[in-house]
């Protein structure tokens, strides 16, 4: 009998690291043959007697992997892994969009930082540019608009800077994944 790891059961998880372990957990997953996720930002730290740049986790304490459910007991004995998240003992997945949204914001070379989890509020679309297709939720602070990326498990968020002119409205944009039988 053969395992089923079709891609409709391969499903992006959140996994707890030891702390400050995060890049050494994923070089443990990618080591065992997962697909891994580890987004990081840019921070400027300031010591006595010198500034420096930090690539640092956009979710610290956490990793995102995808697998499919069966293989969790070969995620959760590699090193530094903790847990994956879910409700009790069972794992929930994210939902694609979620980690799209993310890697999108990485990969376009903005500036992009951690983010205080805000509330469900009204939903935009980027058009056009390196974001073009990323949904997400719109803040003001201060003079600038920000479009904030929810990881709704882990009541975590990502925000980049944006130009009022490339937003849209956003209906019924998200849809939760199916939860795969387990």
């Amino acid at each position: 009998m053969s395992e089923d790891t079709s891609d409709e059961r391969v499903l992006w998880y959140a996994l707890t690291t030891r702390s400050q372990h995060e890049k050494k957990a994923v070089e443990a997953l990618d080591l065992r043959g997962f697909e891994t996720f580890l987004p990081l930002y840019q921070a400027r730290r300031q010591w006595s007697d010198r500034t420096k740049v930090l690539d640092l986790p956009l979710f610290p304490g956490y990793v995102f992997c995808r697998f499919a459910v069966e293989q969790r007991v070969s995620v959760l004995t590699s090193p530094n892994i903790a847990t994956v998240v879910g409700i009790g003992k069972q794992p929930v997945p994210l939902a694609d969009e979620e980690i799209q949204g993310i890697q999108t914001m990485i990969a376009s070379g903005l500036r992009v930082e951690p983010w205080q989890f805000v509330e469900v509020g009204q939903k935009v679309r980027i058009e056009g540019g390196a974001l073009d297709g990323v949904i997400g939720i719109l803040v003001q602070e201060k003079n600038s608009l920000r479009v904030v990326v929810n990881v709704e498990l882990l009541h975590r968020s990502v925000a980049v800077d944006i130009s009022r002119e490339r937003l849209t409205p956003a209906k019924d944009a998200w849809r939760r994944p199916a939860v795969a039988a387990l």
